[in-house]
């Protein structure tokens, strides 16, 4: 690990390499942002000084494309930074975090924003889905069917590809460092019958037995839980260890994708799913409407 204080230095702060390159990224753009603003310049000033595109330097910051490490180095020297550890170490992250990693061959069939990234680097994921079982909890046959229903005109290669990437992304549940999942499901999600009454009672088994896990908590919103502030459609909070600076919220619907990174709005979502947690059955009785389902 390498550890350097952030320029100005912050108490406390510390920017390491040795994480993957989503995370790396994110890290850089924080740290990138930081001088600029130390510096007393604006966005816009920087894209004017190198004739860069009006919103690069935005991109750059918000970890939207990768950074080279030449890049790197002339940011730093428009905003002063002297430090020569502190360069050396972004320009270090600028390399790494363009490394490949093994999500980098799915990238043509990922949605926009990198969510697999995040989600492969996070420690912590909290899911809140309101019509299907979510992702990490979903069978290969719950997955076909889905993506049969919802990607029709797909080559069977295409949809093949897909589940491959799916099933690969679930892994992070039983790997040597696995991700915390707290999934809280629509009670519609557990009885609309997705794929035909064997591939559902299969999904359902298959959400028990997941539950066992150490680091998976699954809860059911029964449907007299009443309104609340996720109606409008799923949404996920993905934390990262020892780097709560950089935890974001990722939103899926319809008009697009969205990712809130602003401390301020993470806090807020942090919020309010621990109070859709508290709405929801807790454990036992998740597991207890679930095998009634099954009978």
């Amino acid at each position: 690990m390498l550890n350097v204080y952030p320029y100005p230095r912050t108490e406390g702060a510390t920017l390491a390499t040795d994480e993957g390159p989503t995370l790396r990224r994110r890290r850089l753009g924080a740290e990138l942002k930081r001088c600029r603003e130390a510096a007393g310049l604006t966005q816009e000033i920087v894209g004017r000084h190198f004739e860069w595109h009006a919103a690069k330097v935005t991109r750059i910051e918000t970890a939207r494309v990768a950074v080279t490490a030449r890049d790197v180095k002339d940011l730093l020297t428009l905003y002063g930074v002297e430090d020569e550890a502190y360069r050396e170490a972004l320009m270090a992250l600028a390399r790494l975090s363009r490394e490949r990693t093994w999500w980098t061959d799915y990238r043509d069939i990922m949605r926009p924003g990198n969510f697999v990234g995040l989600e492969a680097e996070a420690s912590v994921l909290r899911a809140w889905e309101p019509v299907l079982i979510p992702g990490p909890l979903q069978t290969e046959a719950y997955m076909r069917a889905l993506m049969r229903t919802g990607r029709a005109s797909d080559p069977p290669h295409h949809i093949d590809r897909r589940v491959a990437l799916r099933l690969k992304r679930q892994g992070r549940l039983t790997a040597p460092n696995p991700l915390t999942l707290v999934a809280i499901i629509d009670e519609s999600a557990v009885r609309r019958v997705v794929g035909g009454p064997d591939v559902m009672n299969e999904q359902l088994r298959h959400l028990l037995d997941t539950a066992q896990l150490p680091t998976v908590t699954v809860q059911i919103l029964p449907f007299d839980a009443g309104e609340h502030p996720f109606l409008g459609g799923s949404a996920a909070l993905l934390e990262f260890r020892e780097t709560t600076h950089l935890d974001v919220v990722y939103l899926e619907g319809l008009a697009g994708d969205y990712y809130e990174e602003q401390h301020s709005e993470v806090a807020r979502y942090r919020d309010e799913f621990e109070r859709l947690s508290a709405k929801a059955l807790d454990s036992r009785l998740t597991i207890k409407m679930i095998e009634g389902l099954l009978r």
